[in-house]
């Protein structure tokens, strides 16, 4: 389903360049499957492609976080499936109505709604949710506007958005719902512990975009003129921040803000893009044509610099396994040196970018565009073919 969280694997495809410009060469003819396998948001739904052809979920699925699992409803079955292979891990029955929302990472867990993931919900008085760890489900019948949002890393806690005001929802706050006594908290600060009342951060989700690293999730926001966070509210700060990246800890259960610098979030959200690894976090800004590299043990910027993609189109942001950050927009990719920052070069791409994955052994680049993804050689940059998907909205992961 198409969500206001995507979690992305984002950046382009396209032809080998040097640093001086772009070159093209002829595209690949299509072939009837990628040689790697491949989640894809389509209209009528996620699709799985494969070596051995493609296999349609519908609407009714959700990817994990770090697309390792998928969890899929059909005929009041849901069944919890690893990506890589396509194994079902497991089934557990299902009222009807219930639609996957939330899987978690191991494959342990899922929390359905009764209603389908929206930029903005609607009202209500209440809200259900049902979750099923390790085959077991148990129903929550909450006040207000609550949207499942992620799990905990042991499964025992469900993060949650809730929206107020529950008649008119037009901001939220992050809480988390201890699955064991039922009960929706407040969060932790970093130093762990509970966040004071009035100290929670209101935000209105913006051009929310989400990445993975370990035991973080890491949320990219931007357009919050005005925005306060925890810390500026116990502080008295006035706060005023534009764009930020919110850091979930699965674990220990804390939040917090990492400030993007000026002109971060000033320009369309969709030009905006973010990336992490086990070496650090970087979001890349299309109008302003700038990167910004985080580190996260530390929790701060270390650095900004040019990226030389295109304004007024959807950004794109990924990271290989040699160092290399490639953002994208448009039809250009540029190709970044994460040590010194340096753009190396780029690439041109044959439509707009719809997303971006790197297969398992990295030598892959698939580069998802209206209709059909590519692959290049990781390397050079040079086209190696192409599968026609009809409808493609986004390239979601390659397993």
């Amino acid at each position: 389903m198409t969500t206001r969280r995507n979690f992305l694997l984002l950046a382009g495809t396209g032809l080998a360049l040097g640093a001086a410009g772009c070159r093209d060469t002829a595209t690949p003819p299509a072939t009837a499957t990628a040689p790697d396998v491949l989640l894809a948001e389509t209209g009528r739904g996620l699709v799985r492609l494969t070596p051995q052809g493609t296999v349609d979920y519908g609407p009714a699925a959700v990817l994990s976080s770090d697309g390792a699992r998928l969890a899929v409803v059909r005929e009041g079955v849901l069944s919890l499936i690893a990506t890589g292979t396509g194994e079902t891990i497991g089934t557990t029955g299902v009222p009807a109505g219930w639609l996957p929302r939330v899987a978690s990472p191991d494959g342990r867990a899922c929390a359905l709604s009764r209603t389908a993931e929206s930029v903005v919900p609607q009202g209500r008085e209440r809200t259900s949710l049902l979750v099923v760890v390790d085959g077991r489900t148990r129903e929550y019948d909450l006040p207000g506007v609550v949207e499942p949002d992620a799990f905990s890393g042991d499964a025992n806690a469900l993060f949650v958005l809730e929206w107020q005001p529950s008649g008119a929802p037009d901001h939220y706050r992050v809480r988390v719902l201890d699955l064991g006594s039922g009960k929706v908290a407040p969060l932790n600060t970093r130093a762990k512990v509970p966040v004071p009342n009035g100290a929670e951060e209101q935000m209105r989700g913006e051009g929310r975009q989400a990445v993975a690293a370990g035991n973080l999730l890491l949320t990219l926001y931007t357009h919050q003129p005005g925005h306060r966070h925890t810390r500026d509210l116990l502080s008295g700060r006035p706060g005023n921040a534009h764009a930020f990246v919110h850091v979930l800890h699965l674990a220990d259960r804390w939040a917090y803000c990492l400030d993007l610098p000026h002109p971060f979030g000033e320009g369309p959200a969709a030009g905006h893009a973010i990336a992490a690894d086990a070496e650090g976090l970087a979001v890349v800004d299309g109008t302003s044509g700038q990167i910004a590299y985080a580190n996260l043990e530390t929790l701060t910027i270390d650095r900004t610099g040019p990226a030389q993609i295109p304004a007024g189109t959807a950004a794109a942001l990924a990271f290989t396994g040699d160092r290399r950050a490639l953002a994208g927009a448009g039809d250009r990719v540029s190709v970044l040196d994460r040590t010194s920052g340096a753009v190396t070069g780029g690439w041109h791409v044959p439509a707009p970018l719809l997303g971006l994955g790197l297969s398992r052994d990295g030598a892959r680049v698939y580069a998802g565009t209206t209709g059909a993804v590519h692959w290049l050689d990781a390397t050079t940059g040079t086209p190696l073919g192409q599968v026609e998907v009809q409808g493609l909205t986004t390239l979601r992961h390659v397993a």
